[in-house]
């Protein structure tokens, strides 16, 4: 890929999709846009598809090496670096109740999730991702899957899109619930719980909270937020088990008996090996929050950076044509977890939270 004589080529490939970042970055900082909790990722792989659909078919085919290498080794490392916003702290901080209702959601959500994409006789790696969407933390998760799944990029695309439209739906929704009465019958820390064990992105979960508990009086955003937090840890394990399936349900369905070689996700490893890094930075420097730890804010954002371009770039892989031939049924799927998420997700808080 870098090679000489083909390394100009694929940085220009990567400065292209660094461009349409720095453009994302640019857009998402617009108030309206600011407004709707849309983070520079959404509109990274907006641009991206935009591009795919109009410029694509008019720049050098031997620039796609720079932009594959933006869906491959970018994303893992942006992975990777999305440890630094979580802390082993954010676990204690809500304790049990919080952690037990977020494994059942996550557990729950990819079963369901498989079970539906089987009736719906889905494509199952448009399945897996909307599913590992919905079930921890969106895009980010999506796209933490999409190495272990190995698909098409245009399948991740269509992930993503299912779990920002329904993510974008419950951050305006829940408050007005709120509002309304309807969650009424939940304590102020179930329905933190509630809104950071269901909701699909954490701007998502911090747009919602935010405007249920402006000042964080009740504790609702707060609590929301590190609820969310812990389901992202759980990306991790996650990705780490679903490698392992995978790998066998493969071999066996290619029927050999010669032994498959299974694709363990070592970034999820450091994705665990940096939270507790990031732990013990926090109890070093004797702050209460990871923002409050030297070079985070620095670190967040190029992580955000690299995630956007991974974003971007995997947008560029995904024209209309594409979206025809998935059809309807990524949708559906999102939809049904979703009424799962909203009334499931309810009866746990209330039971168990």
């Amino acid at each position: 890929m870098f090679e000489k004589g083909t390394r100009g080529n694929t940085l220009h490939g990567i400065l292209l999709i660094a461009l349409f970042s720095f453009a994302a970055f640019y857009i998402a900082d617009i108030p309206f846009v600011k407004s709707l909790s849309l983070s520079p990722l959404i509109i990274g792989i907006i641009l991206g598809m935009l591009y795919a659909n109009s410029l694509r078919n008019r720049l050098p085919e031997t620039w796609v090496p720079g932009i594959k290498f933006c869906t491959k080794q970018v994303l893992r490392t942006g992975i990777v670096l999305y440890g630094f916003r979580l802390t082993l702290a954010d676990v204690a901080a809500v304790g049990l109740p919080a952690i037990m209702v977020d494994a059942i959601i996550v557990a729950g959500t990819l079963l369901l999730g498989y079970v539906l994409g089987k009736l719906l006789k889905m494509d199952s790696d448009t399945a897996i991702l909307t599913s590992t969407g919905s079930a921890i933390c969106g895009a980010a998760a999506v796209l933490g899957a999409e190495p272990v799944v190995k698909c098409e990029g245009h399948k991740t695309a269509i992930a993503v899109s299912t779990v920002v439209i329904f993510g974008t739906i419950s951050m305006f929704l829940y408050p007005v619930m709120y509002r309304a009465g309807l969650l009424d019958g939940l304590t102020d820390q179930q329905v933190a719980i509630y809104t950071g064990s269901t909701l699909h992105e954490v701007a998502h979960v911090a747009g919602a909270g935010n405007a249920m508990d402006p000042t964080d009086a009740l504790g609702i955003a707060g609590t929301a937020t590190i609820t969310k937090m812990i389901r992202v840890m759980m990306l991790a394990p996650v990705l780490i088990i679903m490698g392992v399936v995978l790998a066998r349900t493969r071999r066996n369905a290619s029927r050999s008996n010669e032994k498959s070689k299974i694709a363990i996700p070592w970034f999820a490893f450091w994705f665990l090996i940096i939270i507790g890094f990031n732990s013990l930075l926090q109890h070093l420097c004797g702050v209460e929050t990871v923002k409050e730890i030297p070079l985070n804010g620095a670190i967040e954002y190029i992580d955000t950076f690299m995630l956007t371009m991974a974003m971007t770039a995997l947008g560029t892989d995904t024209n209309i044509a594409k979206f025809k031939q998935a059809g309807a049924k990524p949708f559906l799927l999102a939809g049904l977890l979703y009424v799962w998420l909203v009334g499931g997700g309810y009866l746990l808080a209330k039971y168990l939270g």
